[in-house]
């Protein structure tokens, strides 16, 4: 068992940056394959990033690719989301997810397949 929750979510202008944390209990985090998914209102919720249990592999949303960086602390037991160059269209709500199976990049960007999820964050971008 594992609980989420996010913090760095806030108000930016377009073209600016924030960073995302996600804090997790316990003591096996590291065993965890984690990640990041946002909601719109009015939308489904969509897959934004994920990282393996080691930090060495990831894998992006084609609408984040090259200003999102997701990445992980174990000795912390926080992941991250370094956003950048922000556009009015990343307004959500962001959530951290996390998951026991091995990371399959094929897989990860099914949300049902995640077994814990945070609170979530807002994040809201201006133009």
């Amino acid at each position: 068992q594992v609980q989420l929750v996010e913090s760095g979510g806030g108000l930016v202008q377009a073209g600016g940056s924030l960073r995302l944390s996600c804090a997790a209990s316990g003591r096996t985090f590291s065993i965890y394959v984690t990640g990041w998914f946002r909601q719109a209102p009015g939308k489904e919720r969509e897959f934004v990033a994920a990282i393996s249990e080691s930090g060495v592999t990831t894998r992006y949303a084609d609408s984040v690719k090259g200003r999102f960086t997701i990445s992980r602390d174990n000795a912390k037991n926080t992941v991250y989301l370094q956003m950048n160059s922000l556009k009015p269209e990343d307004t959500a709500v962001y959530y951290c997810a996390a998951e026991r199976r091995p990371f399959d990049s094929t897989l990860v960007a099914d949300s049902a397949r995640w077994d814990y999820w945070g609170q979530g964050t807002q994040v809201t971008v201006s133009s």
